[in-house]
């Protein structure tokens, strides 16, 4: 094999190392955190008039990557992250205080807090509701808000490190809690009149 193929797979070996320990976050920075500074060095051009200009880079980017985000990415993300195994699930698991406070807080809490937040600031002049949205169909959408999978599980898993029954416990309060905000929310914005506008 002639020297310079040998120096030129050398290069191209310490290149490869090299562009890996770049690339990689130090060993203490959580992938999501690694993964938000990267966005930020995505060039966006502002224009006026309109929140960003469709030819810049971070605008063609977050559409093209869009349902593959929402549609394929997210949903294995939470169901790996979960890690949920149903298999011995219990009334005794259902019921423990760290379940039954995540799911609450996800379905009742985050009803209370979106739908109260949204009232206070209607009523008291600070915002205006939707045109033609009604308050029942604004209900809806904070029982919706409750569908608190990945942010949930991860501060919930974060809270409870090194904890197993405790870890499970929260991945259950939040499947619960979820589940539940899905199906009620669903419920109240399905039986909304449909309206031509």
């Amino acid at each position: 094999m002639p020297i310079s193929t040998r120096c030129g797979d050398a290069i191209a070996l310490r290149h490869a190392r090299l562009d890996r320990h770049l690339l990689r976050p130090p060993p203490r920075v959580h992938a999501t955190v690694a993964g938000v500074v990267l966005a930020l060095t995505i060039p966006l051009r502002q224009s006026p008039g309109r929140p960003d200009d469709a030819t810049s880079p971070l605008h063609r980017l977050e559409h093209a990557l869009q349902p593959w985000c929402a549609f394929v990415v997210l949903p294995i993300f939470g169901f790996a992250n979960a890690g949920v195994s149903l298999a011995g699930l219990s009334w005794a698991t259902m019921l423990h205080p760290v379940t039954l406070g995540i799911a609450l807080g996800l379905f009742v809490g985050k009803q209370i807090g979106v739908f109260g937040a949204v009232y206070l600031a209607v009523r008291t002049g600070i915002a205006k509701l939707p045109a033609h949205a009604t308050w029942l169909q604004t209900y809806g959408v904070a029982t919706l808000c409750g569908i608190g999978f990945t942010m949930s599980l991860f501060i919930g898993l974060l809270a409870f490190d090194n904890q197993p029954q405790l870890e499970a416990n929260v991945k259950v309060g939040v499947l619960v809690g979820s589940m539940m905000s899905v199906f009620v929310g669903a419920i109240v914005l399905l039986c909304q009149p449909r309206r031509r506008l």
